[in-house]
């Protein structure tokens, strides 16, 4: 354990939580909605500090971040919980034990061996991923800082829900994240992650402002936020930040809380990637469908393929020094 930033101590022992979107009050001897964040008689502890359940070396598509140091292995961490609460959750089992069972595991870790450990790996980068890496910012953001110091970049795979304060925290340590932005429908946030939408599109605006490479993912749930008008809505959105922005629309497979929904038609992938496409966006990847052509980036300049996919393979073709060397378009991202 060790004691949380970003809170402030009341009256009667309480405290409030400004790490994240939901500002939790906490009363002594109780929990955020995390389950990671205990006020202790008055004192906000971090139980998942330096508590790892995950540490792998994963390529870099994994995340998935195309336009970001492609072709590179990243160090992955996580500890358990997370500030929502998806229904659709592919994760639950260390997502959601801190708030549903109070259990907090993982084996002892300390910045400095993460550090060590993706050197030693020859990892460009450290994923803070599988899990919300805001619920664990104290041991981010120190490994962050060391992993800076031996030239490793940093990559938050999140659900955007950290506040103004919360980013400006990490954001000197932040070289890139995947943001998932789940739907452009609050009712769905609300019914199906506990959550808002609103604090989200915060902080992909302040992201784009602080020079953060961003990429964003949407899962594609059937019946549930696959209307095309919603999608051509979020798609505008993310134009309206930077049409650079690269979206991965992403296949459903029954998880969780919704095992009774079929995976997503690999059609209405097909659908969203054009939608995304039409929009203004010049780049568009369909995930979880291996092999499907969207996986691969294409000159916006000329239609050519740039970077070939299948899965987390790659292979480079007629891309060089960040330019598309048929007709000389840039390709954005960091070191294409």
């Amino acid at each position: 354990m060790k004691e949380a930033i970003l809170y402030k101590k009341l009256d009667e022992k309480r405290v409030t939580c400004f790490l994240c979107s939901h500002h939790c009050l906490i009363d002594s001897g109780k929990r955020g909605f995390c389950g990671v964040r205990e006020n202790q008689n008055g004192t906000l502890m971090a139980l998942a500090y330096g508590r790892l359940i995950a540490q792998h070396v994963d390529p870099i598509e994994k995340k998935p971040l195309f336009h970001f140091l492609p072709g590179t292995s990243s160090y992955s961490i996580a500890t358990v919980g997370c500030n929502f609460s998806c229904l659709f959750c592919q994760n639950a089992d260390i997502a959601q034990a801190p708030r549903v069972r109070q259990a907090i595991f993982g084996e002892s870790a300390t910045p400095q061996r993460v550090v060590d450990n993706a050197k030693g790996a020859g990892c460009r980068s450290i994923a803070y991923t599988y899990t919300e890496p805001t619920i664990f910012m104290e041991f981010a953001l120190e490994t962050a800082r060391i992993a800076h110091e031996h030239s490793i970049r940093n990559v938050f795979v999140t659900n955007g829900y950290m506040t103004e304060k919360g980013l400006e925290t990490i954001s000197p340590y932040l070289d890139a994240a995947n943001v998932d932005l789940k739907s452009f429908d609050d009712s769905f946030y609300r019914e199906q992650c506990g959550a808002r939408l609103s604090p989200v599109l915060k902080t992909l605006e302040r992201m784009k402002e602080k020079g953060i490479w961003l990429e964003v993912t949407t899962l594609i749930i059937p019946g549930l936020n696959d209307d095309p008008e919603r999608i051509k809505a979020l798609a505008a959105f993310l134009v309206s930040l930077s049409p650079d922005i690269p979206w991965h629309v992403s296949r459903f497979y029954p998880q969780h809380q919704l095992m009774h929904l079929p995976p997503t038609p690999v059609k209405t992938l097909h659908m969203a990637r054009q939608t995304g496409l039409e929009a203004g966006l010049k780049y568009v990847y369909t995930g979880n469908i291996p092999g499907n052509e969207g996986e691969s980036t294409y000159c916006h300049g000329c239609s050519k393929p740039l970077i070939k996919r299948h899965g987390f393979s790659i292979e480079k073709d007629g891309l060089e020094k960040g330019k598309c060397h048929r007709c000389g378009a840039p390709v954005e991202g960091v070191e294409m």
